[in-house]
């Protein structure tokens, strides 16, 4: 019997990788007019884009092994991104406990030469030089103030329930990201508005490579297609030996490390952090943090070598860790599992590895080239969410010569999504009342909404406003429309998108067996899902929340809820 193959997609460049640098790469080539298909076995960072610590920061502990370049190149690239996203990145006030004047300076040294150790103690003075080699390399496009030490008695006044032993602290200013997740997807549909010959496949996995023709599966249509280009891109984090192999080109060249991390309603501690972080040592010389998060803290994180990327989970052990370390830093507060809502867990793409301190790894980014025969296939290996756009713009500059391009536009300046049009913070509330006024809304709906997606919440606001609208009954902080149209332009094929993804329904504590119901019956009606599909589709994102973010356990253990099982 013959089989019939389906007509071949003809692109410019294919990436396969949805994550950050996969979609920060779309955007940069499309942005050139180059015609790109956008892969991914799953949504848009779905994989380890969506699990980093939320921080867009200049990297001071990578001082320590003597990487000036990536440190000055993630400080600009913080700086731009202040800029260029102002919707979900942040200035994030940073305080740095000191228990020690002199602590510290022989394992500074010794990792700075790469002789190995760990930095248990990292003294007032070994501190302050690297804090004043931070500010320095941070100075291009600086938008934010320079660091300075706090005495022991303001350390005291500003901190009362931290631990004695802190002699001092100091304060620097990097930067949190509020939606990274939400950003990726805005970096993917600018490039769809930018050059309408892009593309984007969700879940949609590579089946095999043959003569130049890439075959692609369609796992929620069942359907499989070709498609082919002279570059291809391997942009899979965690997954791109995997993915090598299934094109034929076996390689090692990732070693990823899991990093877990909380989201904790601890109202006390809320309130001591007043918007800053606490970055702190621990006795095992890893680095912990905590900062406000959504109205809760954020705390991270672990650093652990795995094998799998598609079972790394929180486990009990490392959230054990993490509260044990925070409560050594704070014993005037108690914390335990009770104050945990939400945990999550990734693996870092680092390059592959001997050393015995996955800490100190190199952060930074390389790029492996190999033949596909006459296609040419670039892997991108390590990076961070901070220097994602540097890294498209290093890869695109490569690649742009080799179609015959030169490049047209600078991204360096260009806004990202949400970040377009953006007032200067002296004029947000006005910026707000005008918003307000021209779509008709209250001006605490227009508040909300423009926290949430920024400019283009104008375009949100005007399709809720072409029928009736209502509050979600089971979160009522949504409504009926906005999150109809998510689900209609926002390149959504499972409920699951929405809940951690489009929105941080999920990552706030809000998701619940009912608002996972609801939500995915919205869906489903603007998407035609059947009443089977809607169903299965509710069930599975309950189920993530289950097994990967310990939801179902902290319901459990709550008295004032008992849901009913989400199939149901």
């Amino acid at each position: 019997m013959n089989t019939v193959l389906s007509p071949v997609e003809d692109y410019d460049v294919i990436i396969i990788g949805a994550g950050i640098n996969g979609a920060g790469l779309m955007r940069e080539l499309a942005v050139q007019g180059v015609r790109v298909l956008l892969v991914d076995r799953g949504d848009i960072c779905s994989g380890t884009s969506s699990a980093p610590s939320r921080l867009i920061h200049g990297g001071i502990k990578y001082l320590e092994t003597g990487e000036f370049r990536l440190v000055a190149q993630s400080t600009l690239e913080r700086n731009l991104l202040l800029r260029n996203a102002p919707h979900v990145v942040h200035p994030l006030p940073t305080t740095v406990p000191v228990r020690s004047w002199l602590g510290g300076i022989v394992p500074s040294v010794r990792r700075f030469l790469r002789l190995g150790g760990k930095m248990t103690d990292r003294g007032a003075l070994v501190l302050e030089l690297g804090l004043q080699i931070y500010d320095f390399l941070g100075r291009h496009a600086r938008v934010m103030p320079r660091h300075r030490l706090f005495s022991g008695r303001q350390t005291r006044a500003r901190w009362p329930h931290m631990s004695s032993a802190v002699i001092t602290c100091a304060q620097y200013y990097d930067a949190a990201i509020s939606q990274p997740e939400r950003l990726g997807y805005e970096c993917a549909h600018d490039a769809l508005q930018a050059q309408e010959g892009c593309r984007i496949a969700t879940y949609t996995h590579v089946e095999s490579f043959h003569d130049g023709i890439v075959a692609l599966h369609d796992r929620p249509c069942g359907q499989s297609w070709r498609a082919r280009a002279p570059i291809m891109v391997n942009a899979g984090g965690a997954w791109i030996d995997q993915i090598n192999a299934a094109l034929g080109v076996p390689t090692r060249y990732i070693g990823g490390t899991k990093g877990s991390h909380l989201v904790l309603r601890h109202d006390g501690l809320l309130r001591e952090l007043d918007g800053n972080m606490v970055y702190f040592g621990t006795p095992d010389g890893r680095i912990c943090l905590a900062y406000p998060f959504l109205g809760h803290v954020l705390v991270g994180s672990t650093d652990i070598p795995v094998s799998n990327p598609d079972g790394a989970i929180c486990t009990d052990a490392e959230q054990s860790y993490m509260l044990g370390m925070l409560g050594a830093l704070f014993p005037g507060f108690r914390f335990d599992a009770s104050d945990v809502i939400y945990r999550y867990s990734g693996v870092r793409p680092l390059p592959a590895s001997n050393a015995s301190d996955p800490g100190a790894i190199s952060r930074d980014h390389i790029v492996h080239e190999d033949r596909l025969g006459t296609v040419a296939l670039f892997s991108l290996v390590g990076g961070k969410w901070t220097t994602f756009r540097g890294l498209a713009e290093e890869v695109a500059d490569t690649i742009l010569p080799r179609l015959g391009r030169v490049r047209q536009v600078s991204t360096r300046s260009l806004p990202i999504g949400g970040g377009r049009g953006y007032p200067r913070p002296g004029d947000l509330e006005a910026h707000i009342d005008r918003f307000a006024a021209t779509c008709a809304i209250p001006r605490e709906r227009a508040r909300v909404l423009f926290g949430r997606y920024g400019t283009l919440a104008v375009e949100i606001a005007r399709f809720c406003a072409l029928a009736p609208d209502q509050p979600l009954d089971s979160l009522p902080s949504y409504t009926y429309r906005e999150i109809m149209f998510i689900a209609r332009h926002e390149q959504v094929r499972h409920v699951a998108d929405i809940l951690y993804r489009r929105t941080t329904i999920a990552l706030s504590g809000a998701l619940t067996p009912d608002v996972t119901r609801e939500v995915a019956a919205i869906a489903g009606q603007t998407l035609g899902w059947d009443a089977d599909t809607i169903r299965r589709q509710a069930r599975d994102a309950w189920q993530e929340a289950e097994t990967r973010h310990h939801l179902a356990a902290r319901m459990a253990a709550s008295k004032s809820m008992q849901p009913e099982p989400v199939g149901a």
